[in-house]
């Protein structure tokens, strides 16, 4: 598996190794061995997945605070998508700055997002398949956003990205400047 690091400490990108012949590939997607060897000892508790439709379906930016953060492992299983995650680490030297990869089945990639950062996606194909494995449940108590087009940030959307497809609890997030303190950058 190859694992490279970004600029934004804490956010890993996850390679895994396509061992194929004309029948195909195979594929280990993960290992908790690796994974705490080189991103971090975290243990998973649920497994989500969510279809977009339409090219250019726009969810995001999501996260969950404390008591019941979520750190979230990426990656598409049908179709393709553009993933970001952005830091929200209240005195963070990154906070506000943002990674974006586009994710398909055939480039294997995965995005770890740690807590502590907003996540969010465009779908670039019709009826791409989005599933991430998650460091804690759901919590709709510590369900939070970001507005997924706010200009402080600046995210370079792919130009597909439809504003009409957010859901109305995605129009209504806030701004990066209206956050409260969630969570705390730490060296």
């Amino acid at each position: 598996m190859k694992i490279e690091t970004y600029s934004i400490p804490g956010l890993a990108s996850l390679t895994p190794r396509h061992i194929g012949d004309e029948r195909g590939y195979f594929a280990e997607v993960f290992r908790a061995d690796l994974f705490a060897q080189h991103v971090g000892d975290y243990a998973f508790v649920q497994d989500n997945e969510s279809r977009s439709a339409k090219v250019g379906t726009v969810r995001g930016l999501h996260y969950q605070s404390d008591p019941r953060a979520q750190g979230k492992l990426v990656r598409c299983t049908a179709g393709a998508l553009f993933d970001v995650a952005v830091d929200i680490r209240g005195g963070s030297p990154t906070y506000g700055q943002w990674v974006g990869e586009t994710l398909t089945p055939d480039n294997g990639k995965q995005l770890w997002v740690p807590p502590g950062f907003a996540h969010g996606f465009c779908s670039l194909e019709p009826d791409t398949v989005i599933a991430y494995k998650v460091t804690d449940y759901y919590s709709a108590e510590c369900d939070k956003g970001l507005a997924w087009d706010d200009p402080a940030i600046g995210i370079v959307w792919p130009d597909a990205a439809d504003a009409e497809t957010l859901s109305s609890k995605d129009r209504g997030q806030p701004l990066l400047s209206d956050l409260p303190a969630y969570f705390c950058w730490s060296a």
